[in-house]
């Protein structure tokens, strides 16, 4: 039994004669009926009582017919479920974006254009650190990441340049600094810093720390937290300052103030996407296109 034969038994029930069914499916009519009587042999059952006005269904004809016509719709389903599939017009992406970059406008923006363009995709966003997301990306549970990294030499994964950052200076609204902001960093060497610990953005942590010894500068660190929010948190709390990246300002904090200063702005914070190599997915492929743009 095949398709195209249902095809042709359902066009001769609905026409109501093969002649009619031939003219519906571009078939001639002995080539037709020879289908037709090729189902019923396959099938070992009379489909059709056919009779000098036309044709009428065997009960077992009326059970064919039922489930031909959701057999072939449920075909119909299929492939337009696989084709939008291989298109990346449904499926799922997951998304990891460091935390600071989520309030990112052209971050946002890119996240925006997708869900306009592919509304059927499920899109997961998780914001995580830069370390977690290069573990889950190489362990294959995060489909691409937003994050920062050490270098473009990432084994494993494939990268594309997204965006460019830089830092900035976060300090209390109340502190002295934001009434008086300073024009160099060694004005700021008795100031209290709160830190991030390395392990969570290894490539962050090190640019940073790479760019303040060129400027042969080390900060006093009193205080550190888990990430940025925590970190500006306790600037907001008046627990120090801290050096945080520029996209930081996008969402702006209370008891927070955000001072621009030169020597942070040439420290450049180049942000990635990252993908895991291999990964075929045609929703992600859409993304990385998309990024392009």
């Amino acid at each position: 039994m095949e398709f195209r034969q249902l095809s042709y038994f359902i066009a001769v029930t609905e026409t109501g004669s093969i002649s009619a069914a031939g003219r519906r499916v571009h078939v001639a009519q002995p080539a037709l009926t020879r289908q037709i009587r090729l189902l019923e042999e396959d099938l070992g059952t009379r489909l059709l009582e056919r009779h000098a006005r036309g044709i009428s269904l065997t009960m077992a004809g009326q059970v064919l017919y039922d489930e031909a016509i959701q057999l072939l719709d449920t075909r119909t389903r299929i492939r337009a479920r696989l084709s939008a599939l291989g298109q990346g017009m449904i499926g799922k992406v997951s998304l990891g974006v460091t935390v600071t970059h989520l309030w990112m406008p052209e971050v946002g923006g890119l996240l925006r254009r997708y869900r306009d363009r592919y509304p059927q995709v499920a899109f997961e966003v998780f914001p995580l650190l830069s370390g977690p997301q290069l573990e889950r990306l190489r362990e294959g549970s995060l489909d691409a990441g937003i994050l920062y990294l050490d270098g473009a030499d990432q084994p494993g994964l494939e990268i594309r340049r997204l965006q460019d950052d830089h830092l900035i200076l976060a300090v209390p609204t109340d502190s002295p600094w934001a009434n008086s902001p300073p024009h160099r960093l060694e004005q700021l060497e008795q100031a209290d810093f709160i830190w991030g610990f390395r392990h969570v953005s290894p490539g962050y942590y090190d640019r940073v720390q790479g760019h303040f010894q060129r400027l042969d500068f080390q900060p006093r660190v009193v205080q550190f937290g888990a990430d940025n929010i925590a970190i500006l948190s306790m600037v907001a709390a008046g627990l120090g300052i801290a050096v945080v990246p520029a996209a930081s300002s996008y969402h702006p904090m209370p008891g927070v103030r955000f001072l621009p200063l030169e020597e942070l702005d040439a420290c450049d914070m180049p942000l990635w996407l990252a993908w895991k190599r291999g990964n075929d997915s045609p929703a992600l492929q859409n993304l990385i296109d998309m990024s392009e743009a």
